[in-house]
């Protein structure tokens, strides 16, 4: 039986340094989607890489992580309104709950979205049911873990 999860979820990158990050469940996204700036390409000796900052926390720009991994593709990716935009696309493991597998990932602008991260509906298939009344299903949200903060 598939776990369920809510529309909106906390979920970590661990091989790029990111132990959560709140993504929206977009299933009407096929590819999941990171808030990404400060991109810096690389050629080295097994294929083209990147370097990128990105702000994990939603609304705010005083967290800052940078990150390296390697370009798997470039791809137009059509956003909701429309637009087509050439990204770049990586493979990263995605943590939630006690499940971790491979996932894509474009890196584009999100300064004007609510969220930082989009899980998208090719990340979630066959893994997950999706309760859209629902939220952090699988995960805690980062005021009920004690630390005091909300999200």
């Amino acid at each position: 039986m598939k776990a369920v999860i809510g529309w909106r979820e906390w979920v970590g990158l661990p091989e790029l340094g990111i132990g959560r990050i709140k993504a929206k469940v977009d299933t009407g996204a096929r590819t999941s989607a990171i808030h990404a700036f400060a991109l810096e390409t690389e050629e080295r000796e097994d294929g083209l890489w990147l370097r990128f900052a990105l702000h994990p926390e939603q609304r705010s720009e005083t967290a800052v992580i940078t990150c390296e991994a390697k370009v798997k593709d470039q791809r137009t990716v059509r956003d909701s309104g429309g637009h087509e935009e050439p990204r770049y696309v990586i493979e990263t493991p995605v943590q939630l709950g006690n499940k971790t597998w491979p996932i894509e990932i474009t890196l584009t602008s999100r300064d004007n979205m609510g969220f930082r991260m989009l899980l998208g509906r090719t990340a979630i298939r066959a893994r997950f049911l999706v309760d859209s009344n629902k939220s952090y299903l699988l995960s805690k949200r980062k005021d009920q873990s004690g630390d005091g903060s909300r999200s």
